[in-house]
C-alpha cells in the first residue's frame, strides 16, 4: 500500500509538470501576476488542465480494458489494438458520422460502442473456431481480424471522402483537448470502478468457465460484463482523443509481473501505472521537437511495441 501511495504521487507530480508543459506561457509567476481573464490563466483553465485529466483518464482507463480483456481471454497478449475492438470501434463512429453526422457526441460513443462490443465478440467466436496450440497465436488473430475490419472501414472512408476523419481516429493526440471535448472520458473512469468491485469475478473466470461454474458463477454474465467494459473504454477513448496502442497490452503485463494475478490487488496499479505511462509519453511528445508536437500514438505505438517484442521473446525463452 505504501509503494502504491508513493506511485500515486509521482503521477500527480508528473500531472503537474504537464500543466506546464507547452508553447502557451503558463507558469506560476505569470500565474500568479495575471488576472482570471489574462492569457496564462484561461490557457490553464481551457487547455492545460482538460488535457492532463484527459490524460489521466484515458491512460488509467485503457490499462484496465486490456487487463479485463486479458482475464476474459485469458491470454496476456490480448487488448483492444490487438483483438480488433478498436478497429470495429472505428467503423462504427465512421458508419454513425456518414449516416448520422448530426447526432451529438454521446450518441456516436454508444454506436461506436456497440460496434466494438460486436468486433470483440467476433474475435472470441474466431478463437473458438480456431485450433489455437500456441498462445502467440491469439493475439495474432486478433491482429489479423483487426486488419479486414481497419481495411473495410479505409474502404468507406475513402469513399466518402472521410480518410482524414479517420486518420484522426486512428492517431491519438491530446493537443486537440479543450474543455468540454474531454468529458466522456470520466466514463472510463466510472468503468474502472466496476471493474475493481468485480474484480474478484473477473479473477475466477480467468480460471476457465468449468471453474468459475463450480463456484457458482455466472461465465456468461461476466464474459459480458468485462466486454462491455471494453467496448466501452475503447469507444470513448477513440471519439474523445483518438486510438492509443499497446497501452492495455504492456501495463497489466509489468502489474502482472511486479505485482501477481490477483486482479483485485492488481486494478489499482494498472490504473496507476497507465496514467503515469501516458503522462510521461505525453510529456516526451510535446519536449522532443518542441514547440511542435508528436502525436501520444506515435510515442506509446513505439515505446510499446518494444516491450511487447520483449515480452513476446520472454515468454518464448521461458517456454523453450
Amino acid at each position: 500500500m505504501r509503494t502504491l501511495f508513493i506511485a500515486i504521487l509521482v503521477t500527480i507530480g508528473l500531472a503537474n509538470i504537464s500543466l506546464f508543459v507547452g508553447v502557451s506561457d503558463v507558469s506560476l509567476a505569470s500565474l500568479l501576476s495575471s488576472s482570471p481573464d489574462d492569457r496564462p490563466m484561461q490557457v490553464l483553465l481551457i487547455s492545460r488542465i482538460p488535457r492532463t485529466l484527459a490524460i489521466l483518464l484515458a491512460g488509467a482507463s485503457m490499462a484496465i480494458a486490456g487487463l479485463v480483456m486479458q482475464m476474459i481471454v485469458r491470454n496476456r497478449f490480448v487488448e483492444p489494438s490487438t483483438a480488433g475492438t478498436t478497429e470495429a470501434a472505428s467503423l462504427g463512429f465512421l458508419v454513425v458520422t456518414i449516416f448520422a453526422p448530426g447526432w451529438p457526441l454521446m450518441a456516436k460513443m454508444l454506436v461506436s460502442a456497440v460496434f466494438a462490443l460486436g468486433g470483440t465478440a467476433l474475435f472470441l467466436r474466431v478463437l473458438r473456431a480456431v485450433p489455437l496450440r500456441d498462445v502467440l497465436l491469439v493475439p495474432l488473430v486478433g491482429i489479423m481480424l483487426g486488419g479486414v475490419i481497419g481495411s473495410i472501414t479505409a474502404f468507406f472512408a475513402y469513399r466518402m471522402g472521410l480518410n482524414g476523419s479517420l486518420l484522426a481516429w486512428s492517431m491519438g493526440d491530446f493537443s486537440g483537448v479543450l474543455r468540454g471535448r474531454y468529458e466522456l472520458l470520466w466514463l472510463g473512469l466510472v468503468c474502472c470502478v466496476i471493474a475493481y468491485i468485480a474484480a474478484d469475478r473477473f479473477t475466477v473466470v480467468g480460471m476457465g468457465s468449468d471453474f468459475t461454474t463450480n463456484l457458482g458463477l455466472n461465465h456468461q454474465q461476466v464474459m459480458v460484463l468485462g466486454l462491455v467494459i471494453v467496448s466501452i473504454v475503447s469507444a470513448v477513448v477513440l471519439v474523445s482523443v483518438g486510438a492509443i496502442p499497446f497501452l492495455g497490452l504492456i501495463i497489466p503485463n509489468i502489474v502482472s509481473l511486479t505485482v501477481g494475478d490477483n486482479m483485485r490487488r492488481t486494478v489499482p496499479w494498472v490504473a496507476v501505472g497507465g496514467a503515469a505511462f501516458v503522462m510521461i509519453c505525453d510529456i516526451i511528445g510535446r519536449l522532443v521537437r518542441f514547440p511542435y508536437e508528436i502525436p501520444i500514438s506515435v510515442v506509446v505505438g513505439v515505446v510499446g511495441s518494444v516491450i511487447f517484442l520483449y515480452l513476446l521473446l520472454r515468454t518464448r525463452r521461458h517456454a523453450s
